[in-house]
């Protein structure tokens, strides 16, 4: 397995590139069965000034043109690229059920997911290229991190009416399904999200029960806009009612079927889950994960 770093390699198994310079040993590609990118600068930075939205963007392009122009120069380009999208391609969409087959929405992030997708499919024609569209991952950090901080500390509450749904996922699941991806013959995006959808008021209850905090200080939606802006349109208050209609048709099997059962892996984890989730890292031995 090789690992894309953007600092001097110093590990076996680390090659350097620059992404945001458009530099990568194109010759790599040839060794690689898989490409695997998840890269992009973390959404969960707050405040999107003009400039860092400029960044998220950016970042996500850039990784992704490196890579294809990598694999087109190849002789022979990988097999497979899973490249990183997002649920935000869908957009604010209340009352829908969106599978893979829904059109992008429109809003900031839609942009960002769709010219991130359109990226990933200049990958050659020979390489099976998936847009992993990701919901919210239910981990120990990431997005969750700002969650479990304000129920902590006693000030959770609902944002907005609540009713909005979060598309979210289980840490295992995310890498599960991953792992599954590379040795599937779908094709084209790809929605990582849990079976059963869940509101904002869901999941966030669900964390202040499981905290044994209150639950009780509402944020209304003006208060949220004035505060973060367009990150709290497209991050907090926005519907998406995601559903993973190719992944389970494909037969994967969701290890958490709910946001509940999915909190409660995440806090209380069990002493095999990370034994289970480097055995189906090592499944991807010969892929090359690029972050």
């Amino acid at each position: 397995m090789l690992r894309l770093v953007r600092r001097r390699a110093q590990a076996p198994g680390e090659v350097s590139w620059s992404p945001a310079a458009g530099i990568i040993d194109f010759t790599l590609m040839d060794r690689v069965d898989a490409v695997v990118s998840l890269s992009g600068a973390p959404l969960t930075k707050l405040p999107w000034t003009k400039r860092y939205k400029v960044e998220l963007l950016d970042s996500r392009i850039a990784a992704t043109r490196t890579l294809t122009d990598a694999m087109r120069k190849a002789r022979r380009p990988p097999a497979v690229f899973l490249s990183g999208s997002a649920v935000g391609i869908y957009g604010d969409r209340p009352g829908e059920s969106l599978t893979e087959h829904s059109p992008a929405g429109t809003g900031y992030l839609a942009d960002v997911a769709s010219k991130w997708e359109a990226a990933a499919a200049l990958a050659p024609r020979d390489t099976r290229t998936v847009m992993l569209r990701t919901g919210i991952v239910v981990e120990d950090g990431g997005a969750m991190k700002p969650i479990e901080l304000v129920t902590k500390l006693g000030v959770a509450g609902r944002f907005g009416t609540g009713g909005q749904h979060w598309p979210w996922i289980a840490l295992e699941d995310e890498v599960g399904a991953i792992v599954h991806l590379l040795g599937s013959e779908l094709a084209g995006p790809v929605n990582l999200v849990g079976p059963v959808p869940a509101t904002a008021d869901r999941l966030m209850s669900a964390m202040a029960r499981r905290l044994h905090r209150p639950y009780v200080i509402p944020m209304p939606a003006g208060v949220l806009s004035l505060a973060l802006g367009t990150a709290a349109d497209d991050l907090l208050l926005s519907s998406e009612k995601v559903r993973p209609e190719r992944l389970l048709a494909d037969g994967y099997r969701f290890r958490y079927e709910t946001v509940e059962s999915a909190l409660d892996a995440m806090l209380n984890p069990e002493p095999s889950s990370a034994e289970a989730m480097a055995a189906m890292a090592a499944q991807s031995a010969r892929s090359a994960p690029a972050r």
